[in-house]
């Protein structure tokens, strides 16, 4: 769960189209999947193409949108995917787990694994807030269709609802599968030629975050630590969050390949999250000492100083979820 994509790769990055996928490779054997048609896919995927074989990182969303991955590959190599890697315990980055045979390792951060396996990944107020709303706005739009005369608009309306219904019927098919390979700090492959680093820099989007650094290739694969824009924060340790990132900061990379969005180079976007976050927190701790309530500051917290880098932020106001987060943090009430 993350930001608005926006921007693209640098550099004319060739970009092969499957069926549901377009796999835009960033450097030789490593690409960028994102989803390219009606199949709800929830984030990107990392695509690391060995000499033999393949890690994927991240699941995707359902078991509908793993299986399409999987398939889509095909038209770029002919490799058996080997390796799985879940960011952090999400359910757009984990719920294609299922479809691996087990012989697939799939790798994440303990914490990861925990949390899937006591079934936070379908439960909680963040699967709640994402997907517990799918039924309601699909009996939404079918009244809305109802009472739609302009055809080109019904036609829009339809196809949407029709996507809607495609993804919850298959949520109806997720089992929550619990990776089956797991770290505490650091795990490192050696595949041929390549060295591919599995991280815990700390805890940020989730208290498991893992990324994949590739030092030869120098690209890391994030997750929802770095999103393309604001990284949503329901989940997240806001204050540990900014430190994690001067860790991550620390290794020699050219390339981000975020959990949602184009991959980018510009490594002052870090810099820019850090100082929005700094400042989110930083303000929602005094209203917190105040005793304002989480709904009144979300309200009164101004973030217009960092609009010129995340678009969207036209006006005083912050997102109420990462608000209400902060003072469940500050309040000792989440581990």
């Amino acid at each position: 769960m993350g930001g608005a994509a926006d921007g693209g790769a640098e550099g004319g990055a060739a970009t092969t189209e499957a069926v549901h996928f377009a796999f835009t490779e960033v450097v030789p054997g490593v690409y960028h999947a994102r989803g390219a048609s009606d199949l709800v896919v929830g984030s990107n995927a990392g695509v690391v193409v060995n000499e033999a074989d393949v890690l994927l990182v991240d699941s995707h969303i359902s078991p509908a949108a793993a299986s399409a991955l999987i398939e889509d590959l095909r038209s770029i190599t002919d490799n058996p995917v080997r390796y799985a890697a879940n960011t952090h315990w999400h359910f757009d980055h984990a719920h294609g787990n299922q479809v691996y045979p087990p012989e697939v390792e799939i790798i994440s951060h303990e914490a990861t694994r925990a949390a899937i396996a006591a079934g936070r990944s379908n439960s909680g107020r963040s699967y709640e807030l994402f997907v517990g709303s799918i039924p309601g706005r699909i009996e939404q739009m079918e009244a809305t269709l109802d009472t739609m005369t302009d055809a080109t608009a019904r036609a829009e309306l339809e196809a949407t609802l029709e996507r809607q219904r495609t993804y919850y019927a298959q949520l109806q098919e997720v089992v929550p599968t619990p990776p089956n390979t797991t770290l505490s700090e650091r795990l490192t492959l050696h595949k041929g030629g390549r060295e591919i680093q599995f991280h815990f820099f700390g805890r940020a989007h989730t208290e498991g975050d893992v990324i994949v650094y590739l030092p030869d290739d120098r690209v890391i694969i994030t997750g929802d630590m770095l999103t393309a824009g604001l990284p949503y924060m329901g989940d997240g340790y806001v204050n540990e969050w900014i430190e994690t990132l001067d860790r991550l900061k620390a290794l020699d990379f050219d390339w981000i390949i975020p959990g949602h969005g184009e991959p980018y180079r510009e490594r002052e976007r870090i810099d820019h999250l850090q100082a929005y976050m700094q400042d989110l927190w930083d303000q929602s701790a005094t209203l917190h000492g105040q005793g304002v309530s989480a709904e009144d500051a979300a309200a009164r917290i101004d973030l217009t100083a960092h609009a010129d880098n995340f678009g969207g932020i036209a006006s005083p106001g912050a997102n109420p979820v990462a608000v209400l987060r902060i003072f469940e943090l500050l309040d000792g009430t989440v581990n």
